[in-house]
């Protein structure tokens, strides 16, 4: 059955629609009599206000989008969950989109939220992305845009971890352990997030006098059947390394069910360090050490710069929210 609008009260009513909208909105004009008559009969209908056509008509839609490379994805899931409940509080609606980590969703998601008249946008670039002119043009035509996770340094505000810091810690962490052919497994190398986490690591290989050895940097597509084929190239080196920093989840989860599959110990033959959450680390047979992220921050610092932007802050900030080292089972 089709839902009731003002017009159609006004047309069953035999008056005008404004004086209809006047009535429900509860403002003067209309004698205490009609507008009774006119609650009454709305309310009989099951008539409901339309929130996304009275926001169109004063030009605020009180509605952010967020587009995400996979929603699914734990470490997204939790960020999400964050900016939508600050968002809320707020007084704003979330639409959540999913690029499922493709380039032309991810413009695709970006044209349906601009086509919705969101007020901002909240974005996770996808790791196909190397042209962000769709971007660049959204910034141009003043629309709020926050970055999160993975931020191209192309002049919009964003939200990431202590990437550089933060790898060189895990990385010094395994060399304290014992660790001399340590191995880089990484997303694509045009992300800032993969070559920050790499300076990190060469960066503390330096400092300990440690060689650094190409053949062991793997920077690639991030998904489980990479992580898993670059992992089995790694151990199938004539110097295999003794440990793997991974700087995402699905890697390090790769990693060690590669390790494992040919008989190696973790980690009397090989430690891993991963980058993901508590209980994906609990959920792993060994636990793995980890570096983790404050996903609520990153969720709540993000919607607070988008909210900036929206209330007319033009500048360009970018906020770098503290990861530490947890170390579990699969570090000595």
């Amino acid at each position: 059955m089709k839902r009731i609008s003002q017009r159609d009260i006004a047309k069953i009513l035999g008056i005008n629609v404004s004086t209809v909208s006047r009535a429900l909105r509860g403002i003067d004009g209309v004698s205490p009599n009609l507008r009774q008559r006119i609650e009454r009969f709305a309310e009989e209908q099951g008539y409901r206000p339309n929130p996304f056509a009275a926001s169109l008509r004063y030009d605020t839609t009180k509605t952010i989008g967020i587009v995400v490379p996979d929603v699914a994805f734990n470490h997204f899931a939790h960020i999400v969950k964050r900016i939508e409940a600050d968002a809320r509080e707020n007084g704003y609606l979330c639409i959540i989109t999913d690029s499922d980590d493709r380039a032309e969703n991810e413009v695709n998601c970006l044209e349906l939220l601009e086509n919705m008249h969101v007020e901002g946008i909240i974005i996770c670039p996808s790791q196909e992305t190397t042209d962000f002119s769709h971007l660049l043009r959204l910034k141009k035509s003043n629309m709020p845009i926050v970055f999160f996770d993975r931020a191209p340094d192309i002049g919009i505000s964003s939200v990431i971890i202590n990437d550089v810091s933060s790898a060189r810690q895990a990385t010094e962490s395994l060399i304290d352990d014992g660790a001399r052919r340590i191995a880089f497994l990484g997303g694509p190398n045009h992300f800032k997030q993969t070559v920050d986490r790499k300076h990190g690591y060469l960066e503390a290989l330096r400092e300990r006098g440690l060689p650094i050895r190409t053949e062991l940097v793997k920077c690639h597509h991030i998904s489980f059947n990479s992580g898993l084929t670059d992992t089995l190239e790694l151990l199938a080196l004539p110097e295999p390394p003794d440990a793997i920093i991974a700087s995402h989840g699905l890697l390090a989860i790769s990693a060690l069910q590669a390790i494992t599959s040919q008989g190696l110990r973790i980690p009397e033959d090989v430690a891993i360090v991963g980058y993901m959450t508590d209980w994906v680390s609990e959920m792993c047979h060994p636990r793995i050490s980890f570096v983790k992220q404050n996903l609520r921050e990153i969720g709540s610092k993000a919607f607070r710069l988008l909210q900036d932007q929206m209330n007319g802050d033009d500048s360009v900030q970018h906020v770098v929210v503290n990861a530490r080292l947890e170390l579990r089972d699969s570090t000595k």
